[in-house]
């Protein structure tokens, strides 16, 4: 059962860094749309 459980513990944390590697090397494109919302004056108090 300990044995078991270090290897679960073992694959967590691999999972964990890959993950974490993975985000950390993904080059993610920037939006090419720009981006317009208009907000109701309403919202603001003054």
């Amino acid at each position: 059962m300990k044995k078991l459980s270090l290897i679960l513990i073992a694959f967590l944390v691999f999972l964990l860094g890959g993950g974490a590697a993975l985000l950390a090397m993904w080059q993610i494109p920037a939006p090419s749309a720009p981006v317009h919302k208009v907000l109701a004056d309403d919202r603001f108090p003054r």
